[in-house]
């Protein structure tokens, strides 16, 4: 079978607004009395915001006992400081390679999807330039649960009505390739072999992506 569909994950991947993510919970857990260091932050990595939160809440010194409201409120707070945040992202920001992969998969008449768990995907691609670049985007308001479920990446599958298995599946999150695996698609992996093992194809950065490597990859995994 042909790969038909790219679903991409956006930080990480498309661009790198990692450290976003972490100096805004940084500040929530200021607040809430709980540090939130560099080892806690990548374990909120590929996750929901308030998946998140609860794992934040989980590595409280003393427990706390927030309502479900609370608890939502917390989580829109992140959001706002977020959102501050990525203000400041530029078209310079997307990652090295990315546009020319983007654009490699286009010519090829291959579909193109973003399945990411953040709520803020749509107005960062307005922000890189690279909106239009996509066929489809998940509402992760619409997703009932987060990676590493595979319901993100069958909900882009299913939207372009092609098979999981002719779908290819880009991340940098051990939760994201447990997701991309789970839906029964082809897994990419950008990072280290330590946490992303279970990717089916693996490069260090987004810099040594190529559609023809991906390719030649997705086709041995087939035989």
């Amino acid at each position: 079978m042909q790969p038909k569909a790219f679903i991409f994950d956006l930080d990480g991947v498309i661009t790198d607004t990692a450290e976003f993510h972490y100096l805004a919970w940084k500040q929530i857990g200021a607040e809430l009395g709980i540090e939130v260091d560099r080892e806690l932050n990548e374990r909120l990595k590929g996750v929901s915001r308030m998946e998140s939160l609860e794992r934040i809440l989980a590595a409280a010194s003393r427990p706390l006992s927030l309502s479900e409201g609370e608890k939502e409120r917390w989580a829109a707070q992140k959001n706002a400081v977020y959102g501050q945040l990525i203000e400041t992202i530029r078209p310079s920001d997307v990652l090295p390679g990315i546009e020319g992969l983007l654009k490699d998969i286009r010519e090829a008449n291959l579909l193109l999807a973003l399945g990411s768990a953040s709520r803020n995907a749509k107005f960062v691609l307005e922000r890189l330039g690279l909106l239009s670049a996509f066929d489809y985007i998940v509402d992760a308001g619409q997703i009932r649960f987060g990676k590493p479920h595979p319901e993100t990446f069958v909900n882009a599958a299913e939207h372009f009505g092609v098979p999981c298995e002719a779908c290819i599946g880009v991340e940098d999150s051990e939760a994201g390739i447990e997701a991309i695996n789970g839906a029964g698609m082809f897994s990419v992996g950008i990072g280290s072999p330590d946490s992303l093992r279970q990717a089916k194809y693996l490069v260090s950065d987004t810099s040594r992506l190529t559609l023809d490597g991906i390719m030649e990859a997705y086709r041995k995994n087939a035989v």
